[in-house]
């Protein structure tokens, strides 16, 4: 088959508007949705006792409901005009999903670092999320909307602007580029945002399993025990455990029962060189960990293993659930959907990431469900935006749109037809920005709704301080 030149791809990308004109994207659809049943249809089959401390979490504000609710986002971009340039997305980019790790070089690096909802889709679903993202935090954090417009700007213009570079790179310079902390050193504008870069990097030199281990086990005879701190982590066959007598889990007995034939699976899914990396390390103890706001009651476990030496290896094992984009948007035929929701995910973090993690896997369950695997922590570090000027939002917006369009352009070598779609003019960009403030819009009035169901007891809503009372004698 021959393959096409760049001005037949750049020509492609410009025929792309005539199924979207840059100018639609700042339509938000028709909103002929109930938030609330989408919120229970992505509720179902987690652990029950947990479904209310995620709806607590996603009390808090606006923003934090609009984190736990990518559901209702993808089914409201799947109401409106897309480009067609379909590729690997993220599937739920908003600002907090963003952050710094360590390469197994252990060079320390900006991406994205969430990949529960990857899924093929159209490339501008990761730039709406984002978008309203900015504008949903904007107005939490009380500025103003001119301020909330500019960072959807800079945002989507540093994503054009980098397109455009990617759209001149060959393969090979896009698998290996990197956006490292000492890059955005260099890059930052004045000697305030320097010395934050500098103190990031500084406090993720401190996140390690050996830190870990200190504040999260202590040693019990011969192995590591950790400690139980419900509702956010406890023993599944534990006298702290917020299972159910009746769950399958909880019927096993035992937590070796649990993890053997899961651990053993994913061992299988690794490397020859990852599976004789793991041989050193014994395994130690295992405990459920809630995390986050959307995952909240998904089936998320931590296994802390120790080689010979006692110096340990904290593992996360977590559920992969039918990611809500693929729900949403259907790229192909059935036959191309996957296989295994863990590989998936795994799969879709290696193309979207610059560098991934060195022991990320997948496996089944003991009664079928699927998960993926990965290291906990390890050197992350996740901004804390409520502590940002404006400007400082701003450099962090340039940031996003950067580390996105790196993303984007790795995972698809679409980068030239994404490029001549978006063009050079800001018009995609204040689309964008309009788009978002009218979403951020819908986001509150879901929020009001949402908050209204909770005060009733329509909906049950508790929070981490309310559940972890009923543990204290």
């Amino acid at each position: 088959m021959k393959a096409s030149t760049i001005a037949e791809r750049e020509a492609s990308g410009r025929a792309a508007r005539e199924h979207a004109k840059r100018s639609s994207h700042r339509a938000i659809g028709h909103m002929h949705r109930n938030p609330l049943d989408l919120l229970r249809q992505s509720s179902e089959g987690r652990v029950e006792r947990l479904v209310p401390l995620r709806y607590g979490r996603m009390t808090v504000s606006p923003f934090a409901f609009f984190r736990g609710c990518a559901i209702v986002q993808a089914h409201d971009l799947s109401m409106t005009p897309h480009t067609t340039l379909t590729l690997p997305i993220c599937g739920d980019a908003h600002l907090l999903n963003f952050g710094g790790f360590a390469t197994p070089e252990r060079q320390l690096i900006f991406d994205l670092n969430d990949f529960d909802e990857v899924s093929a889709a159209p490339f501008e679903w990761d730039l709406k999320r984002l978008a309203a993202s900015f504008v949903v935090a904007a107005r939490h954090m009380r500025f103003s909307r001119g301020a909330a417009y500019d960072l959807v700007m800079t945002a989507a213009n540093q994503y054009r602007d980098r397109i455009a570079q990617y759209a001149q790179s060959g393969a090979l310079e896009l698998w290996y580029e990197r956006i490292t902390f000492d890059r955005m050193v260099d890059m930052a504008v004045n000697a305030e945002n320097r010395r934050l870069i500098r103190r990031a990097m500084e406090r993720a030199s401190g996140r390690t399993h050996e830190s870990m281990l200190e504040k999260m086990a202590e040693r019990d005879g011969e192995r590591y025990v950790i400690r139980d701190a419900p509702p956010s982590l406890f023993h599944v066959h534990g006298s702290s455990t917020l299972f159910d007598s009746a769950d399958d889990w909880f019927r096993l007995g035992d937590w070796r029962k649990l993890i053997h034939g899961m651990y053993e699976g994913y061992l299988k899914t690794l490397s020859d060189d990852r599976r004789e990396l793991l041989g050193n390390f014994a395994l130690h103890d295992l405990v459920f960990k809630v995390v986050g706001v959307g995952s909240v009651g998904t089936r998320c476990l931590v296994l802390l293993t120790a080689d010979p030496h006692g110096k340990p290896l904290f593992l996360q094992v977590k559920e992969a659930r039918r990611s809500v984009i693929a729900q949403h948007f259907k790229a192909g035929s059935r036959k191309s959907e996957p296989r295994h929701e863990g590989e998936r995910i795994v799969q879709g973090q290696r193309m979207l990431q610059a560098a991934s993690d060195i022991f990320l896997g997948w496996s089944t369950g003991p009664t079928g469900g699927h998960f993926y695997v990965r290291q906990l922590r390890d050197m992350k570090l996740t901004p804390n935006v409520d502590l940002l000027d404006v400007d400082q939002m701003n450099g962090y917006a340039r940031l996003c749109g950067w580390a996105l369009a790196r993303a984007h352009a790795k995972a698809s070598g679409k980068a030239i037809e994404i490029g001549a779609y978006i063009g050079r003019s800001d018009q995609f960009s204040e689309a964008l920005a309009e788009y978002a403030s009218a979403y951020a819009d819908q986001v509150e009035r879901d929020y009001d709704a949402f908050m209204k169901a909770c005060r009733s007891g329509e909906i049950e809503a508790r929070t981490d301080d309310d559940m972890s009372a009923d543990f204290r004698i």
